[in-house]
């Protein structure tokens, strides 16, 4: 079979054409079914005014945190059993990745007056319990203002980059996280 000139013309310009074609569906909606995290995407932005105190009363700057993700808790001191799950879920997602597990910190970001009850934190060691020194940084966790509790992930490099739903799937975090640190070159 003998192409004529015009269908050599067409086939060239499908040649071109389609990859374009097929790049403007993946760009303005069209996902493939392999999408992969579960933690909402934010616009990745570093966190500021990042001066507070530790639950002991020292100043403790969030920059210090910096080279590690950090899995994050905004709320009051008088923790209720959403708040209590979540902390347990934030302990137990840091445990399960293994020898990964010293590349991830926990923050709870106090919110308000008062302070947690002291069996609440002997069951969370390592938790860093912090209260900022400016109350507009937490305005800047998305759901925190429609009082949404949330588990946010800071990345190495000091960004807000993703939001757990408020009931979050706890297999579906972990893979989340497992698969951040496995393809982070740093932190």
């Amino acid at each position: 079979m003998q192409l004529t000139q015009r269908s050599k013309f067409l086939l060239l310009i499908g040649v071109f054409a389609l990859p374009v074609a097929v790049a403007y569906l993946a760009y303005f909606g069209w996902r493939p079914a392999g999408h992969t995290n579960y933690g909402d995407l934010l616009e990745v932005a570093p966190l500021q005014q990042t001066a507070g105190t530790a639950l002991d009363g020292r100043p403790f700057n969030l920059d210090t945190l910096r080279g590690k993700w950090v899995m994050v808790h905004v709320g009051a001191s008088n923790c209720d059993a959403a708040c209590a799950a979540q902390l347990y879920l934030m302990r137990q997602t840091r445990i399960a990745q293994g020898k990964e597990q010293t590349r991830v910190e926990r923050l709870w970001v106090l919110t308000g007056s008062g302070a947690p009850e002291a069996t609440l934190l002997q069951a969370h060691p390592g938790l860093h319990v912090w209260r900022p020194e400016n109350v507009a940084f937490v305005a800047q966790f998305p759901a925190v203002r429609d009082r949404t509790e949330h588990i946010y992930l800071v990345d190495p490099l000091g960004n807000l980059m993703l939001r757990f739903p408020a009931r979050v799937d706890a297999k579906r975090m972990m893979k989340d996280l497992r698969l951040l640190l496995k393809a982070s070159q740093i932190g």
